[in-house]
């Protein structure tokens, strides 16, 4: 049976120091191959950086598209996990990882909700043994080769809060659990303002994008 308590948490920035997606795509592609197709859509990089919505979701898929269209999905995956992996050693940020291990303590359902892509979030249901994982989605052809695009949306904004609601639903609870969220950015606002309990964990403080909401303390578990 399902928890009475949902325990939410970003990923970039949140459970690891700065973002993972342009150090994915150099582990995956080299670092030749990124600057090659990450130049000419620096423009369109930069917008979505400051505008974020759409901007940021139609750029992100342009670079994808760029990078990954027709590559072997098992490939990408398999160097997916070895990533990540890598990734958490180093860049973890340990107050953050101490608290979801304080929910799964608690036997609360914990979930990462990130735009991150699906492919390395599941590495890290499995890696954390939570509840699950929502990511972004990566389109594959029939012959089993990445497309470039989405399928579905990118995992941020108000497509967090979608996802996750919709993963609630799935499990059936007998009533509707308690929600605890934890985000650093503006790309979680949405998730956050959605939760029971929201935290802010970026390490700007009062000068972050989500400083209405309180800090996880110090002294958290």
């Amino acid at each position: 049976m399902p928890s009475s308590t949902v325990a939410a948490f970003d990923l970039d920035g949140t459970l690891t120091r700065g973002g993972s997606v342009f150090h994915w795509l150099r582990f995956v592609c080299g670092n030749a191959a990124v600057a090659r197709v990450a130049a000419p859509l620096s423009p369109a990089l930069s917008l979505g950086a400051i505008r974020s919505g759409h901007y940021a979701d139609d750029a992100k898929e342009r670079l994808f598209e760029g990078l990954l269209r027709g590559r072997p999905l098992t490939d990408v995956a398999e160097q997916s996990r070895r990533f990540i992996l890598e990734h958490l050693a180093h860049e973890g940020r340990l107050e953050v990882i101490a608290r979801l291990r304080w929910h799964l303590e608690r036997h609360d359902d914990v979930v990462i909700v990130s735009a991150s892509p699906q492919l390395y979030v599941d590495v890290l249901v499995e890696h954390f043994g939570i509840s699950g994982g929502l990511g972004t989605r990566l389109a594959v052809d029939d012959s089993g080769r990445l497309t470039g695009r989405y399928f579905g949306k990118n995992c941020r904004g108000t497509e967090k809060m979608r996802r996750l609601s919709e993963w609630i639903a799935e499990r059936s609870y007998e009533t509707p659990p308690t929600i605890y969220a934890y985000g650093n950015s503006r790309g979680d606002r949405r998730l956050l303002a959605g939760a029971h309990l929201p935290y802010d964990v970026g390490r700007l403080g009062r000068l972050g994008a989500l400083r209405a909401y309180p800090r996880l303390s110090p002294d958290s578990p």
